[in-house]
């Protein structure tokens, strides 16, 4: 029996990310005879957010590399040595305990020694986040020109690695054009489990944005752009949903004496929440691909998103199923949010079409490129 083990950081906390390799795995146990397994690195007391299929392998080596940030910078470098040594050693034993037949690795602390690991297992990189963005190194305590050197020796590590791994896997085509130094590369887009059958009626005065309260996803640009959104139409409703410090965001709306902003904690039937809105706004400052771009899609909810590397281009086709601002453009942001509130028609035209485009990115259609994949190798 084929063996695939995915190795990853963490799985306890709802994400994008986490929310996919979850599906994935469900997928390949209903619908294949591989042996699963998954190594995870973060708090092994916590349980995963997303039910997994029994059928998976779980193991949890509990080394919890992000309990480090906390350590200041030189201490934080002595330990993430000391795990990195241990999770090395670790994963080791395991892989030539089990002898996958396929490792996949999600670019995180493994990929630094993973190729080295002789358990006779063909190597696939999925990466998840934008290449412009990833390891990029910003210690504020440091100067520029210190971290934009640590970022260059960080990048072509990376580089280094991965061309020695047997297939690279990136999330969209506009990632795809930064990686050309390499012939092993493959483009396998993010998925929905399902299409709903249920439509937005693009009628409820709701706008909905989902995601981790973190400065990549750019919620306080999102609330700056409302400034000239709520005066205009101050009868339509702004819902923010997602993990993290809600409270320091709410925060800055109030600042802004904005009464229709609320940050909400994340929640777990998001598809009613998008089936109860009529605009879904992406705000982020970079993204991989943009997951909640197709769910709100699949729901019949059009989007607005800035024009950001390296996912909305690939999936919001401007004038068609949303709009694209420009990036980190608050102004340019509120203007074509408001260009849909106040044109009904071409607001409920969009979802339709939103709902039409995103038949492409259901499980069905998208996971059999991975067993196809897997196969070849």
């Amino acid at each position: 029996m084929k063996k695939l083990v995915y190795i990853v950081s963490a799985m306890h906390y709802p994400n994008g990310m986490a929310k996919i390799l979850t599906d994935k795995l469900n997928w390949l146990a209903e619908n294949t005879n591989y042996d699963l397994y998954m190594v995870e690195t973060e708090r092994a007391d916590l349980p995963h957010y997303y039910e997994l299929n029994k059928r998976v392998h779980c193991i949890n080596f509990d080394i919890n590399f992000d309990g480090l940030y906390s350590l200041p910078t030189i201490k934080r470098a002595i330990a993430y040595k000391r795990k990195t040594a241990q999770f090395k050693k670790e994963l080791t034993k395991y892989l030539l305990d089990i002898k996958p037949t396929i490792t996949i690795s999600t670019l995180r602390r493994e990929i630094n020694f993973i190729n080295d690991i002789k358990d006779g297992s063909k190597k696939i990189g999925e990466i998840h986040f934008c290449r412009s963005q990833y390891r990029v190194y910003n210690n504020k305590k440091l100067p520029n020109w210190i971290n934009k050197i640590i970022t260059r020796q960080w990048q072509k590590s990376l580089i280094k690695q991965i061309s020695r791994l047997d297939r690279f896997v990136v999330l969209t085509k506009a990632d795809a054009t930064e990686w050309k130094e390499f012939s092993t590369l493959s483009i396998i887009p993010n998925f929905i489990k399902d299409i709903p059958k249920e439509n937005s009626t693009c009628d409820p005065k709701n706008i909905i944005s989902l995601g981790r309260y973190s400065h990549e996803k750019g919620f306080d640009i999102l609330i700056e752009a409302w400034k000239y959104i709520e005066p205009k139409h101050p009868e339509w409703k702004l819902d923010i949903y997602g993990s993290g410090d809600n409270a320091r965001y709410q925060a800055i709306a109030n600042n802004y004496k904005l009464k229709n902003i609320t940050c909400n904690n994340a929640i777990k039937d998001v598809n009613q929440a998008y089936l109860n809105s009529s605009i879904y706004v992406l705000s982020s400052r970079h993204e991989g691909f943009g997951l909640v771009l197709i769910e709100a899609m699949a729901c019949g909810v059009p989007c607005v998103s800035f024009d950001c590397p390296c996912g909305p281009k690939d999936i919001i086709q401007d004038g068609y199923n949303g709009l694209l601002a420009n990036k980190e453009d608050p102004k340019s942001l509120a203007n074509k949010i408001l260009s849909l509130i106040e044109n009904e028609n071409t607001r409920k035209e969009y979802g339709k079409n939103a709902k039409k485009f995103v038949e492409y990115y259901t499980i069905e259609n998208i996971m059999p490129k991975w067993v196809e994949l897997f196969e070849s190798l």
